[in-house]
This record gives C-alpha cells, sequence and structure tokens, in this order.
C-alpha cells in the first residue's frame, strides 16, 4: 500500500537504537499529504516538500531540465565560502544566542523546547542565507544529493572492508577535488542502492544526530520517503576556458 515514514513524538525519553518508536509507517502520506489521509500542503506555503523518494526526486529535476547535485557540489554549495567552519555560518552554533536552522533543541524524540520557533518544517527565508545567498542548507530537511553512498570518501589508501570484499578508497590528501559516487558499493548489507543525504533536518538534536554541520553525511534506501527528506535542483551552466 502507497504511504510514508511520519514522525511521531514518544511521550517520554526513548531507546536511540530503535526509530521506530518515533517514525511510523502510514499509508496514504506522500507529499500532498504529509500527515497522512485528511492532511493538506495548503497552509505550508514557502516550505520544502517532503515524502520524496530518490527515483521521484530525480524525475521532478529532469522534467523541470535540472539536476541533482553531487554530494561535493551540494557541500560546496552549503559552506557559502567558509571553508572549513563547522556550520554554514560559522564555528559557533547560536551565536549571540541566535538560532541559525531549524533543528531539535531538547532531548529527542520526546522533547522539543522551540528555541528556534518551529516544530516541524520551517519556511524558506525563516533564517539567514549562507554566503552564496542560499537558504536552508542547514536543518529543515535533509536533501537528496546524486552520489552513491560509500562509508568513506574517494581518496588515497585502502579503508577495511567486510572479509572477501575489494577495498573501498579512503579519505586522503590525494581525494579528488569533485569526487563523484556513480555506482552502488559492494560491501553494503542492504540490497537497496543508498545514496548520500545531506543537511540535517528539524530533527536532528545534540543528544541524537548533530548532521546538520556541512560536513555531515549519511546513506538513505532509494525506495524510501519521510517527512524530514526533501531535495534541490541545481542548473549546470556551460563553462569554457578563456
Amino acid at each position: 500500500m502507497p504511504g510514508s515514514l511520519v514522525f511521531r513524538r514518544t511521550a517520554g525519553p526513548a531507546d536511540l537504537r530503535d526509530f521506530r518508536q518515533w517514525w511510523a509507517f502510514l499509508p496514504g502520506a506522500n507529499w500532498r499529504r504529509p500527515d497522512g489521509p485528511g492532511s493538506s500542503v495548503r497552509d505550508r506555503g514557502r516550505r520544502p516538500v517532503t515524502h520524496v523518494a530518490y527515483p521521484d526526486a530525480q524525475a521532478y529535476a529532469a522534467w523541470a531540465g535540472k539536476s541533482l547535485p553531487t554530494e561535493a557540489e551540494w557541500e560546496f554549495a552549503a559552506r557559502g565560502g567558509l571553508d572549513g567552519a563547522v556550520y554554514v555560518w560559522g564555528d559557533e552554533f547560536t551565536p549571540g544566542g541566535r538560532h541559525l536552522a531549524n533543528t531539535w533543541q531538547g532531548e529527542f524524540p520526546w522533547q522539543n523546547l522551540l528555541l528556534d520557533g518551529y516544530e516541524g518544517t520551517s519556511p524558506v527565508g525563516a533564517f539567514p542565507a549562507n554566503g552564496y545567498g542560499l537558504y536552508n542548507m542547514a536543518g529543515n530537511v535533509w536533501e537528496w544529493t546524486s552520489d552513491y553512498f560509500r562509508p568513506r570518501h574517494a581518496g588515497a589508501g585502502a579503508a577495511p572492508v567486510a572479509a572477501g570484499q575489494p577495498a573501498e578508497p579512503a579519505p586522503g590528501c590525494c581525494a579528488p577535488r569533485n569526487p563523484m559516487v556513480t555506482e552502488p558499493g559492494r560491501d553494503l548489507a542492504s540490497a537497496i542502492p543508498r545514496k548520500v543525504i545531506k543537511g540535517g533536518s528539524y530533527l536532528c538534536a545534540p543528544n541524537y544526530c548533530m548532521r546538520y554541520r556541512p560536513a555531515a553525511r549519511q546513506g538513505e534506501a532509494i525506495d524510501t520517503s519521510t517527512g524530514h527528506l526533501g531535495f534541490r535542483c541545481v542548473v549546470r551552466d556551460a563553462w569554457t576556458p578563456g
């Protein structure tokens, strides 16, 4: 039955090793019905579309004459010129006590203090843009990239993998400038390919997930859609040296 994963806050502290306590598959949930049948996006103007699996995001990008960004492109854009900074706005999480992204404050998954003013998604422009004029590159919703997920980036050396499997490249000084992973890794336990998602979401909390940092990443099965996962498109201009 068509549906998607919807977040439900728990009544109290929970075992963070079991995501089934706060995620539930809800038949009928989709991008038009983000909380299931009877819900609507009419009151969610200027908020990111969610409940979109990778093939859906890819199909939309192709229809719009655009593309999904690679992981390297996404991170370059997210940093906004602040290479090496912890966050997309600098090294301090709340400079001057001000929240600069839509994340979770309190103890996940039951206590949300709402210090940033939002419990779910927030509209574009609710927080300042980064140095490149891009909004919501941290928090709010995770975003698909076109790269297949590998535990380690391409580079010099070899990373340990399961016995009998080919070595994966490890991080190093000689990583390509714009690495791309165009084939799924052969060391993954799951038969369903995973793509890299970036940016973290409104559910990222210090006690559970601090992946609203531009360097953070995780893999997501391409057939999965959730209430905290969306996407953005890019246009690659033709460039010639000279």
